[in-house]
């Protein structure tokens, strides 16, 4: 039997708001090193997953690990970190990107929360690998949608989490920022961090993941992009409909 740990164990999971189901019976684990995505239609529960594996969300039933523990002892030795959509973030306050990505090394840090020099370095390191160095002064909402999720990126690289949760982190953004992140996120899973993202992208999903989850407030299939992103499964994350750019050119023209 294997001793590798899951970065992400969830069983049976369920979660409901009063009368709605937005979670049922999920039933997912994801090994160290590894970028997962989680593919589904909006209201398929993506968000609610993502809240529920930081602890923000508490489900009916069923269970959820990190690393073999709770989330929230992964949240307090800075394990883990989480970038939402961009809804959730209020863009107007005025912090300047240098901060934000600061914000990475507060668990480190005394009550003070007074940066040592090697947090600043650690700070810079971060900008630099998502390219933002030249922007670390400007207030965080100048940016543009892609260069925000560069930052929320770099935060979770300063503060040294090994398993990084990236709600739509291809939401409205531009090339340059799809091809920065996609190429940092393959770069962090070789050097051992974990990664679960979701997207629309479906196009760009054999590139960027190792192994895929299609959730419909349950999972419907998870494998290797190959064996997951098929017509079948497909229809059924997406309630019958299955996205055209998902599909080989046989079956485009079948």
């Amino acid at each position: 039997m294997s001793t590798i740990v899951p970065a992400v164990r969830v069983e049976g999971l369920h979660v409901r708001y009063g009368r709605t189901s937005a979670l049922e019976g999920v039933d997912l684990e994801i090994e160290p090193g590894l970028v997962h995505g989680l593919i589904g239609m909006n209201g398929s529960g993506k968000s609610t997953l993502f809240k529920a594996l930081m602890g923000l969300v508490k489900p009916t039933s069923g269970t959820v690990a990190l690393f073999g523990g709770t989330s929230a002892d992964a949240r307090r030795r800075a394990r883990v970190a989480y970038a939402p959509q961009s809804e959730d973030v209020d863009w107007q306050f005025p912090v300047s990107v240098r901060e934000v990505v600061a914000m990475g090394r507060y668990g480190r840090l005394g009550m003070q929360r007074r940066l040592r020099p090697e947090d600043r370095d650690v700070v810079e390191q971060a900008l630099e690998r998502v390219e933002l160095t030249d922007l670390a002064d400007r207030q965080i909402g100048a940016l543009s949608g892609g260069q925000r999720k560069r930052a929320f990126v770099a935060r979770g690289l300063a503060q040294g989490a090994e398993l990084l949760l990236l709600d739509e982190p291809f939401g409205g953004v531009d090339k340059r920022s799809e091809a920065t992140i996609t190429a940092l996120l393959r770069a962090l899973a070789a050097e051992g961090r974990t990664v679960l993202v979701s997207t629309h992208d479906l196009v760009a999903v054999p590139a960027l993941c190792d192994r895929v989850a299609l959730l419909n407030r349950r999972i419907v299939a998870q494998g290797a992009p190959a064996d997951t992103l098929r017509p079948g499964p497909l229809a059924e994350a997406f309630g019958g409909f299955v996205p055209a750019e998902a599909l080989r050119p046989e079956e485009l023209a079948a």
